[in-house]
């Protein structure tokens, strides 16, 4: 049965049947986080997503008697592949039901695209935002995922590597860790004596000074993570978008920067992860989600996400990461959070990693980005 046909989602209707597909895929999956439908559409839609702005992709849905079966984007970022020696197509929005035929419609479609845009690698799922929906999950199932870290079935990895896709690096992890965990407390001793030399000092974020604060994020994002291999440079105007919530989300008290001499050198920003809400509201797609929304959201919560840990490489060994990591771990604590999820943390920067499991954390999720040279 392989009569699946592939379409441009280019009408508005088509658009949000290609929104709302995934809501086929989970709906049997109690673990799954629907994303809020608003936010989705602003990401394939130009006037909102810095991605399309800079660069151009295409939506696809995958047809079988009338019905979608699956979805696909594929797109060229002309800025980041002017960087690299391969020029690629990143492709996402990828769901597909557990059918290997659907999916290579979906894939030849994708491939047909990038070859006709003369580029030669295939790279991701991403969606478009290389923080959005990475990956294909490989282990962790058993646990909701938290905000902005994907979430996919089983089936999905075998069919990659059916395709002929590599890993493109090592798996990204996410890790788990007790707030009350006893090599926290000894953290703590360790970071009472860099307080005791005065050098550097814990702030916290000023959003009225936003323009200012997104630059030096910035600089520490594209300096202190030039070493992983395969590394992608953010564009400033991905950064603001991703960070625009902040301004309506975030608790300023968990949002830290580390400066010494007057320099930002560090920047930890903790976030309540909202998954443990959105789970329950279906994406904000009808009305009485939005009650459902505020109830949740006068729950207690539990968890917090951390999704990213910078510090310029020149202040590694000086002890301003375990200044930044007590300094929230503590203020955490103080308002309630139980655990943290540290993610998404790339295994092919094994210090990260390490650190975080010398602080107690434990690895809980694992994904896979696939690369295919064409």
């Amino acid at each position: 049965m392989t009569n699946v046909e592939i379409r441009a989602a280019s009408e508005p209707k088509e658009k949000r049947k290609f929104l709302t597909f995934p809501w086929k895929i989970y709906k049997d999956d109690p673990l799954w986080v629907p994303p809020v439908l608003s936010e989705r559409a602003k990401a394939i839609d130009p006037e909102h997503s810095p991605f399309l702005q800079r660069g151009e992709a295409e939506f696809f849905i995958a047809w079988r008697d009338g019905q979608p079966v699956g979805t696909i984007c594929a797109g060229e970022d002309p800025p980041t592949n002017e960087r690299r020696d391969t020029r690629e197509c990143v492709f996402g929005f990828m769901e597909f039901i557990e059918d290997y035929a659907v999916f290579e419609a979906l894939l030849d479609c994708v491939t047909e695209w990038a070859q006709a845009r003369g580029l030669n690698a295939l790279f991701g799922p991403f969606n478009l935002d290389y923080e959005d929906g990475y990956g294909v999950l490989i282990e962790g199932r058993d646990q909701r995922p938290a905000m902005m870290c994907g979430h996919t079935p089983e089936y999905y990895a075998g069919f990659m590597d059916r395709y002929g896709f590599q890993p493109a690096r090592d798996q990204n992890v996410a890790l788990w860790i007790d707030l009350d965990s006893p090599e926290l407390e000894r953290l703590s001793r360790v970071a009472d004596k860099v307080r005791k030399r005065g050098r550097c000092t814990v702030r916290t974020a000023n959003f009225d000074d936003w323009d200012a604060e997104v630059d030096r994020v910035l600089h520490l994002l594209n300096t202190a993570t030039l070493h992983l291999r395969d590394h992608i440079g953010w564009h400033r105007d991905a950064l603001d978008a991703m960070l625009q919530p902040f301004k309506t989300m975030a608790d300023p008290d968990l949002i830290l920067f580390a400066d010494v001499d007057g320099k930002t050198v560090g920047f930890l920003p903790g976030l309540r992860d909202y998954n443990e809400v959105l789970i329950h509201v279906n994406g904000l797609r009808y009305p009485w989600n939005y009650i459902q929304l505020a109830w949740h959201l006068r729950v207690n919560p539990q968890a917090m996400t951390v999704k990213s840990a910078l510090v310029l490489p020149k202040y590694w060994n000086t002890g301003v990461t375990v200044l930044l990591a007590d300094e929230l771990a503590q203020r955490a604590k103080a308002k309630g959070y139980q655990w943290a999820d540290l993610s998404i943390t790339g295994a092919e920067n094994p210090t990260s990693v390490m650190m975080a499991e010398h602080l107690g954390a434990r690895i809980y999720k694992r994904w896979q980005v696939y690369r295919k040279f064409l």
